[in-house]
């Protein structure tokens, strides 16, 4: 269940779908040409570098990419265009590349400082001048530059100054995507000349937040990472919505109605548990600042014990949601993919087929580690469980619908999802416009479990897994004339 609302958009324009779209432009002043005047405007130039006739610029110019609009951008194989600078007559003027990538919706940014230690010698009279240069890899291969530190001056033992950059600028959202650092020597002339380089991820990156993480670089000297602090970047709607106690909130409790959570946990709920023998649930929220420290957490149990999460049948899950909600502060962003493979590590260690695992996901927003979900899902998908997946809410679901895998198997690194196991379904398709809430979760509860059965025997058939021995049939016992039951039975008659 989310426990946040995620919002990455302007509220004054929140109503119009957009794709980001970034540019990355070797040396130009960016132009824009109008829809109804087609005048051209200036959007943006890039930082100045000196001494060079091959600039690489690490300022990034970010547009908003309507699908329903006409406008001129790169359509060209692998978003990548190389055209010929005009201007002077007869004279060669070099090249220009523009590559477009389109944005993914992370709001993470991280804050890292690095050290180096017996870097190379490269100058005559002193000792070197380091510097550090940041690339993103592309899907062709390529690679973007992203961010140059400042030069530290005359040193073998350099400690850079820590900065602030956005997740998606490292790797557009994708923690596994190969992040390239070289370390140059500065030289007035703009020729710097290259000390060595290393590679690593933002998911490496991350799992340093608690101690140093030293990276060996070509020419046998070292960089250390000193230290990775995560940060969400908050919209205002995060803070609009996200208050429980506020109407406007999908969370909120009216003493009147259930909200859009409730009645979705109700409505699938209540079917499910049927099939259930214990009618214990464990209820994990995600998406939220846990007391007493102000922890976020995209894993913790709505009745607040970790080493018992289970609720007594759904009113039982419903109890905790409530009382989580007075509990937690509401906090972006939103993960799935820790929720999905809390069950997926229970769902591994029983693949005999006396188990099969539902898990019930309700969200009302973007996904924010969508990379890492897909992983999960294919992962999961060898495995006995299904993913349900209901948004509630006005958000646009591009992404949960791209989980649910009907049109295109759902695929990550390469690797595709072995069956379909998602099935997303947004809730507003299913309220009843007179205000009828039981209808409302009839529809849903029917549209929402109509793929189980088949994702279930998909499971099984490919496994050659045969239902178990079926129960003796039921005997009536006949009881002789002179039983005693039957004699104190006539008796009272």
């Amino acid at each position: 269940m989310n426990m946040a609302c995620i919002g990455d958009a302007d509220p004054f324009t929140a109503a119009i779908p957009a794709t980001k779209v970034e540019l990355t432009v070797s040396f130009c002043v960016l132009y824009t040409q109008g829809i109804a005047n087609r005048e051209w405007r200036e959007f943006g130039r890039t930082e100045v570098i000196d001494n060079t006739l091959n600039p690489d610029f690490v300022r990034k110019f970010i547009l908003d990419y309507f699908f329903e609009e006409r406008q001129n951008l790169l359509g060209s194989l692998g978003s990548r265009l190389e055209k010929p600078l005009i201007g002077i007559p007869g004279k060669k003027c070099g090249t220009i590349i523009v590559r477009a990538e389109e944005l993914s919706n992370c709001r993470e940014s991280v804050m890292l400082q690095f050290c180096g230690n017996k870097l190379d010698k490269k100058d005559f009279f002193g000792k070197s001048d380091p510097f550090l240069v940041f690339y993103r890899s592309n899907e062709d291969g390529s690679y973007t530059i992203c961010h140059k530190t400042e030069v530290v001056k005359n040193t073998l033992d350099p400690v850079w100054q820590a900065f602030k950059i956005p997740v998606r600028a490292l790797c557009n959202g994708d923690y596994d995507r190969s992040i390239k650092v070289e370390v140059y020597d500065w030289d007035r002339d703009g020729g710097h000349d290259f000390i060595g380089e290393f590679s690593t991820s933002y998911r490496e990156m991350s799992r340093s937040q608690s101690q140093f993480h030293i990276y060996e670089v070509t020419n046998s000297f070292l960089v250390t990472l000193l230290s990775c602090l995560v940060d969400t970047e908050l919209s205002f709607l995060d803070y609009i919505r996200g208050n429980p106690s506020q109407p406007t909130s999908l969370h909120y409790m009216s003493p009147y109605q259930l909200n859009d959570y409730a009645m979705a946990l109700r409505a699938v709920g209540e079917i499910i548990q049927d099939y259930d023998s214990d009618k214990l649930f464990p209820a994990l929220g995600f998406g939220a600042k846990l007391p007493p420290d102000g922890r976020v957490s995209h894993e913790f149990p709505l009745n607040g014990n970790p080493q018992n999460p289970y609720c007594n049948g759904i009113d039982g899950v419903l109890e905790a949601y409530y009382q989580s909600l007075k509990s937690v502060r509401l906090y972006g962003p939103t993960h799935f993919s820790p929720v999905i493979n809390h069950v997926a590590r229970y769902a591994s260690a029983v693949t005999d087929g006396s188990q099969y695992f539902i898990l019930l996901i309700i969200s009302d927003g973007v996904i924010t580690d969508m990379a890492q979900t897909k992983e999960s899902i294919v992962n999961a998908a060898s495995l006995p469980m299904s993913i349900i997946i209901v948004g509630v809410g006005p958000a646009e679901f591009d992404e949960m619908i791209e989980l649910d895998g009907d049109e295109e198997r759902i695929s990550s690194q390469g690797r595709y999802a072995e069956r379909d196991i998602v099935q997303f379904v947004p809730f507003r398709d299913y309220i009843d416009r007179r205000g009828n809430h039981i209808l409302s979760m009839a529809r849903l509860a029917k549209e929402v479990l109509a793929e189980i059965p088949d994702q279930f025997l998909s499971y099984m058939r490919t496994r050659g897994i045969k239902p178990g021995p079926l129960p003796p049939p039921y005997t009536p016992c006949v009881l002789p004339a002179n039983h005693p039951l039957l004699t104190r039975r006539v008796s009272r008659i």
